[in-house]
């Protein structure tokens, strides 16, 4: 009997449940919460059904995640030493149309409003008792988008990256959720019926020049960010050259 029962106390003592804290429990609700809105309510499963999963799975006690070599750990690896992010980014690159914005160059203007946001957030940070970095990393999530967030969290805040990438693409994929009523509230109904016009054509010679000389000028200007925008750039290019749909359309979807 005494054995039975140091063997159950064994198991229990190596099991998770034994050392599932306050904090693990919370964030596993967070995952299953973000799992219910990519399934019920289809708020961009491709990519939040699996961080939704993602954060349940790495709030588990005693699983040696953290110190064996597995698929954890190459996630960790590709994402510490910046492999997964210019990826992304390349795909991105590919989904992503300047026209609009060669069209009307006047509208890079309206990307300075969410310098707003980083500089609030980054201020509300810092009150909040995080340091510069980490204020830092925190901030450009409402700025940026995903990749951008966790290259910049690798750089400055290590410690937070999970949270950070976890915010950062939840916000991304719940935009539909969050957008509607923000819009009403700060437009009117007449103005939500106003038709945009046609914008000029955009030659193909400008697509096709636009993501070379951009990816020059920024990675002279920003050496230590030419590799996320090198891989932009290239993605951009992949879809606007005309030359290589097939690179373009793994860019988008497989990759």
């Amino acid at each position: 009997m005494d054995g039975f029962m140091r063997a159950l106390i064994s198991v229990w003592t190596d099991s998770g449940f034994s050392n599932l804290t306050w904090e693990n429990c919370v964030m596993i609700l967070v995952g299953l919460v973000l799992l219910y809105l990519s399934i019920a309510k289809e708020y961009e499963p491709l990519l939040l059904l699996p961080i939704a999963f993602g954060c349940i799975m790495a709030n588990f006690p005693n699983t040696g995640f953290e110190d064996e070599m597995g698929v954890m750990m190459a996630i960790g690896f590709g994402i510490k030493y910046e492999i997964f992010p210019p990826l992304i980014f390349m795909g991105v690159g590919a989904m992503t149309d300047f026209g609009p914005l060669l069209a009307n160059p006047k509208t890079m203007l309206l990307g300075a409003a969410a310098q707003i946001g980083v500089f609030v957030a980054l201020a509300g940070a810092m009150m909040l008792g995080f340091n510069v970095q980490q204020a830092s990393a925190i901030g450009i999530i409402g700025g940026a988008d995903g990749p951008t967030a966790i290259y910049l969290a690798s750089k400055l805040a290590p410690d937070l990256l999970g949270a950070i990438a976890v915010a950062a693409y939840s916000y991304m994929s719940l935009v539909p959720l969050i957008q509607p009523p923000i819009m009403k509230l700060m437009t009117t109904k007449e103005q939500r019926k106003i038709k945009m016009v046609n914008l000029r054509p955009v030659s193909h010679f400008e697509k096709v020049l636009f993501p070379i000389v951009v990816a020059i000028v920024v990675s002279l200007l920003l050496p230590p960010v030419a590799a996320l925008m090198g891989c932009l750039c290239m993605g951009n290019l992949f879809e606007v050259s005309g030359v290589t749909a097939r690179l373009s359309d793994t860019a988008q979807n497989a990759l």
